[in-house]
């Protein structure tokens, strides 16, 4: 990786493509944020793991087509890469409760797409930035 702010921030565009897909209940635009030709992992809150793509592709059809999704927030992201790898560590935020999020990414097709996705409960998760603290307009 010859530019890693770059890098970074592509990783970022992809993660903010998941969180898009995930707020307006696009199924389309989630099917597409995942990796096609890559093992996957999804781990919904409280939930068991899903590994089948097709099963995964479910659960979020069912998770999208409730209208709440639109009030997900996802704040103060943290990226780890290496290679073609990386990881985006963050907040989700419905009202006043807090999941901590790690969304795992992959090169493939010259593009970054998810192969992870894990959400849990935070019980000390920092308060999201107002819109006077937001530096970056793509977080």
């Amino acid at each position: 990786m010859s530019n890693p702010k770059a890098t970074e921030q592509r990783i970022l565009f992809a993660n903010d493509a998941f969180y898009s897909a995930f707020t307006s209940g696009d199924v389309a635009a989630m099917s597409n944020a995942w990796v096609q030709s890559q093992p996957i992992v999804c781990l919904h809150p409280g939930a068991r793991p899903i590994f089948d793509r097709e099963e995964m592709m479910e659960s979020w059809s069912d998770i999208l087509s409730d209208p709440g999704v639109a009030e997900l927030s996802f704040h103060s992201p943290e990226v780890v890469f290496a290679d073609n790898t990386a990881l985006v560590i963050g907040y989700e935020c419905f009202g006043d409760s807090a999941l901590l999020a790690s969304n795992g990414f992959v090169l493939e097709d010259d593009n970054w797409r998810m192969f992870s996705h894990h959400a849990g409960t935070c019980h000390d998760a920092p308060p999201a930035p107002t819109a006077d603290q937001q530096v970056n307009a793509l977080h």
